[in-house]
């Protein structure tokens, strides 16, 4: 196929665009502007194959794309006009580079003859991001040289392949463009012979290594496998690996609740979900201290197991296929750079008989542990904001895509995720652990879904109420399950909240909004919850198109009491 372009621009992005579609991307989230014009041209005109999303916010836009990433695990594109635009995707962009998730970043420029010279909209736009890419540069002007097309195609190949090699995050391509930016004619007469110029395109294979068990590791009877934060493609077959290593070694798995683990338990006899609450009883913490730990994914977000993994500074391993540092205790640690799921495929020795002493320990504490939990919130009437967690984790439809927000959200997981068979699909934002983007965030994930769920406080929701705007353009449900203590609940958990003031105007923050409102400003479903079966009802049986709200409202200082008083309580026959 032979292609003739009329103008420049329009010649240069097609080859941007084309050459993205043949690596194999799927979706481009494209922010209005005039500089990135011929950019949105191409991408809009390389439909259905690229599907073309374009939303107002471009901080809403990034974390949506920081979404779509996650959710289908392959690089999403970000276009944007000059100017300050760019600057509105460096949240997603520092979140993307710290969770490791592939995002292709086009911010789109003026020449060089028309910086530094107080022309409009146009600031320094060269390493916007400073060194969170994996990878950045700044594009030639468009020209009609076959030599530098040839140079964009590669360029464009070698970016695709740098936003996830050697591990995910992001890649920064500055494109200037000179005028015009509409698709006119501007005197080009140039023909292209598409099926010549794109052949041998192909993505970029992941390599695959494999690892041969240590032999310490075999011989060692006082080991535990962590399982920490994790968002796999293939969260099965993850699971899987994991169990084979804990029946292979005989240890137990302790299980963060951002873990896939923890919905898979068919998988794993040895699965241990209650650790941060057995490791605040001292007595027990000091029982249970381990020889060797195998570390699989990032540090889980327990504070108790940090502090309990430095007072005994065990011998660690680090599995991971990034080559990033994931020890932040700085132990006694060796990072292995390869994926659970590839380590070591041969035929591994299984230990057979009974359970040692101290996997047995392990398992009969957590029953038990396991079981006062349950019981303690299956007798709570009242709707405190650490049960909606515990809910959660029992009634959602199985396979349904779960966005888990930031601040007490993800710890109120981590303290009382049930485990489970539903093989929910766990998503979160534990790279930077902020508060922006997460509605945007969990629209991204949505996309595409039949139904999903994101659980939330009100003020992470405040934070990103532009997420909204995306209503129109979502494909599929978000069901948004909102705790509404009216501020931050996580700062009541703090030393800080003892001093009052300056700590509920400063800190707490309350912003005292009707969601009801707020919803009907947005044209967004709204649903007060009364009580749990109320929400076991709305939970049960998920709609399959539009964003709905259903909102608890807790008592924040009577939230962080109960917690108080019952995280040290639940080992208290031990």
């Amino acid at each position: 196929m032979q292609l003739t372009f009329n103008n420049v621009n329009q010649l240069w992005s097609y080859v941007i665009t084309a050459t993205l579609k043949h690596l194999g991307l799927s979706c481009a989230v494209l922010c209005p502007g005039s500089r990135s014009t011929p950019l949105t041209v191409a991408f809009a005109k390389q439909t259905p194959d690229i599907e073309a999303i374009p939303i107002l916010d471009e901080r809403s836009a990034a974390f949506f794309a920081l979404g779509r990433a996650k959710a289908t695990g392959k690089p999403v594109v970000l276009v944007c006009t000059s100017g300050t635009a760019g600057a509105n995707f460096y949240p997603a962009v520092i979140e993307a580079k710290e969770s490791r998730v592939p995002l292709l970043i086009l911010t789109t420029d003026r020449p060089a003859e028309l910086r530094e010279c107080h022309s409009g909209q146009t600031i320094d736009q060269v390493k916007l991001y400073g060194n969170y890419p994996n990878w950045q540069i700044e594009l030639a002007t468009p020209s009609l040289d076959r030599e530098m097309l040839g140079y964009l195609r590669q360029t464009v190949i070698h970016a695709w392949e740098r936003c996830q090699f050697p591990t995910g995050g992001i890649v920064h391509l500055n494109i200037p463009f000179r005028d015009p930016l509409a698709p006119v004619p501007d005197g080009t007469d140039f023909t292209l012979d598409c099926e010549n110029f794109f052949s041998g395109i192909v993505p970029t294979p992941l390599s695959i290594t494999n690892y041969q068990l240590p032999k310490a590791w075999q011989q060692c009877q006082r080991g535990i496998i962590i399982a920490g934060v994790s968002q796999p493609q293939s969260p099965q077959e993850y699971c899987r690996a994991i169990a084979r290593l804990s029946q292979t070694l005989q240890w137990p798995v302790l299980a963060e609740g951002l873990s896939p683990v923890r919905n898979y338990t068919d998988c794993n006899p040895y699965l241990i979900s209650t650790y941060d609450i057995i490791l605040r009883n001292q007595k027990l913490a000091q029982e249970l201290a381990p020889e060797m730990v195998i570390q699989i994914g990032e540090m889980p977000t327990s504070k108790e197991l940090r502090n309990w993994l430095i007072t005994n500074n065990p011998q660690r391993w680090v599995i991971d296929s990034s080559d990033e540092n994931l020890d932040p205790l700085h132990g006694k640690t060796t990072h292995l750079r390869i994926s659970v799921e590839h380590l070591g495929n041969e035929e591994w020795e299984m230990k057979n008989g009974e359970r040692g002493t101290y996997l047995q320990q392990w398992c009969n504490i957590e029953t038990r542990v396991r079981n006062t939990i349950d019981n303690t919130f299956k007798n709570i009437e009242e709707l405190i904001e650490s049960k909606a967690a515990w809910l959660i984790s029992r009634i959602l439809p199985p396979q349904t895509p779960l966005f888990i927000s930031n601040s007490m959200p993800v710890r109120d997981v981590e303290f009382f995720w049930k485990p489970n068979n539903l093989g929910i699909k766990s998503y979160f934002n534990r790279g930077a652990n902020g508060i922006d983007g997460n509605l945007s965030t969990a629209l991204g994930i949505a996309h595409q879904q039949k139904s999903s769920v994101m659980i939330t406080g009100d003020l992470a929701l405040l934070h990103d109420t532009n997420g909204f705007l995306m209503r129109n353009k979502l494909i599929g449900h978000l069901t948004i399950v909102l705790i509404n203590n009216n501020g931050g609940g996580i700062f009541e958990m703090l030393p800080i909240a003892k001093f009052d003031p300056p700590f509920e105007e400063f800190f707490a923050t309350p912003q005292d909004i009707d969601f009801s409102q707020l919803c009907a400003t947005y044209g967004v479903q709204h649903e007060l919850i009364s009580s749990w079966k109320h929400l076991e009802e709305r939970l049960k049986l998920l709609p399959s198109q539009g964003i709905r709200i259903l909102e608890i409202r807790t008592n924040r200082k009577r939230d962080a009491k109960w917690r108080k008083e019952h995280l040290g309580k639940f080992t208290n026959d031990f």
